[in-house]
């Protein structure tokens, strides 16, 4: 009998031993699926954390154009009120009255003190006259054929363009050969 019983404690040895094989085995499988988890966890903390920076990268230099730029709309609604006052300076003052030539003569201090604040500003004139056509900077208006100019050339500005510090705020209106 004692035989048996060891048959059986021998047996039930080897039968505790193979539960652990399979409990081995799927402890190696969930810590295998684990590392995966975890790897891709981590992969996903790098996207998030490198699209937080990109998206505060982006919001500091849209921060930094709003404070270069800050004027801009003041500026663009100035223009007009520049361009009347060319408007009427361009008049001959030689054939007007005392009165209105010294009328026009206050217009001319007003628009050399307002050109003052636009430079002043970083605001300056697009030059186009006589330069080949740049559509970045000028909007063909009219276009004419003069044998004497070579083609896509400027022959008159109709508008005058403007720069704020580095961006074209307002495109030139110009007359281009073709």
């Amino acid at each position: 009998m004692e035989k048996t019983e060891e048959k059986v404690k021998v047996k039930s040895v080897k039968e505790k031993k193979k539960p652990t094989k399979k409990k081995v085995n799927k402890d190696s499988e969930i810590e295998k699926k684990l590392r995966e988890e975890n790897t891709s966890l981590n992969e996903k903390v790098l996207r998030i954390s490198a699209e937080m920076q990109n998206m505060r990268r982006r919001y500091e230099s849209e921060i930094s154009d709003i404070y270069k730029y800050e004027g801009e709309e003041l500026i663009i609604k100035l223009l007009a009120i520049v361009d009347n006052f060319e408007r009427a300076i361009s008049l001959d003052d030689r054939d007007l009255t005392d009165e209105l030539s010294k009328f026009l003569s206050g217009f001319k201090m007003i628009y050399t003190n307002l050109l003052n604040i636009l430079d002043s500003m970083e605001v300056k004139v697009i030059d186009c006259k006589g330069l080949e056509f740049d559509p970045n900077k000028m909007e063909a208006v009219l276009t004419e054929k003069d044998e004497n100019v070579p083609a896509n050339m400027v022959l008159e500005v109709l508008q005058k363009g403007y720069t704020y510090k580095d961006k074209v705020i307002r495109v030139a209106m110009v007359k281009v050969s073709i």
